[in-house]
């Protein structure tokens, strides 16, 4: 773990000194910003494998960064904030953010998230393969999804989302296992959050017809005839 760089970006020193020390105990390599706009010139200055963003800071609270950042990298961004309403949660994966810790946590978990969250990075780094699944085209080594000639913009989470339904297509999904391939089995969120992600999904690729709801179930990619 010694190569993974991960830059944590909260406005108070005491989180962060914590969290640089639960994180470099295992093996990490940390470095610090003080609010969003130090932590975006940070990103844009050195590569990171991985962000940790807090929501409530000065100047740009955590879901303002996210935005931000998700216009120009793909990087995976976990919330950890005292802010632990659904409501919060849902908004922050919907803007992009791929996991959600809140305040206060365990060393032990916030560590098993980050390494279950890089391990599914790393499986879809390293398929070289593409698919091609009616108008949409998903380049698993690029990680970039088209419909026809035009990129769609996933999140770490949708993309992982819509290569695990189109491997298993003409298969009724539940939310339990969708849930627990693109969040991991350690992950003790809402069933609700698959909802989110499939509705956004839907949205952006510009149909619902290539993901099925199937009552009782959970969803079931298909090509639609035609």
């Amino acid at each position: 773990m010694n190569s993974v760089k991960v830059l944590i970006i909260d406005d108070e020193e005491d989180m962060r000194n914590l969290v640089q020390m639960y994180l470099e105990n295992s093996g990490f390599s940390c470095v610090h910003a003080a609010d969003g706009v130090e932590g975006l010139r940070k990103l844009q200055e050195q590569p990171f494998d991985l962000v940790i963003l807090d929501i409530m800071m000065p100047y740009e609270d955590g879901f303002a960064v996210c935005g931000k950042i998700r216009a120009f990298s793909q990087l995976p961004i976990i919330f950890l904030s005292a802010k632990g309403e659904e409501w919060d949660k849902v908004k922050g994966l919907q803007l992009g953010g791929d996991d959600y810790i809140v305040k206060p946590f365990s060393p032990g978990e916030l560590v098993a998230r980050i390494n279950a969250l890089l391990r599914r990075t790393s499986f879809v780094k390293n398929e070289d393969e593409k698919m091609n699944v009616g108008k949409i085209t998903i380049d698993q080594k690029g990680r970039r999804v088209s419909v026809g000639s035009e990129i769609i913009p996933l999140t770490l989470k949708e993309f992982e989302l819509l290569v695990f339904l189109v491997k298993h297509q003409g298969q009724a999904l539940s939310r339990e296992q969708l849930l627990d391939y693109v969040w991991g089995m350690d992950y003790h969120g809402s069933l609700r959050t698959v909802d989110t992600h499939i509705k956004t999904l839907r949205m952006k690729l510009g149909t619902g017809d290539y993901i099925q709801t199937i009552w009782g179930v959970g969803y079931m990619f298909e090509v639609p005839a035609g």
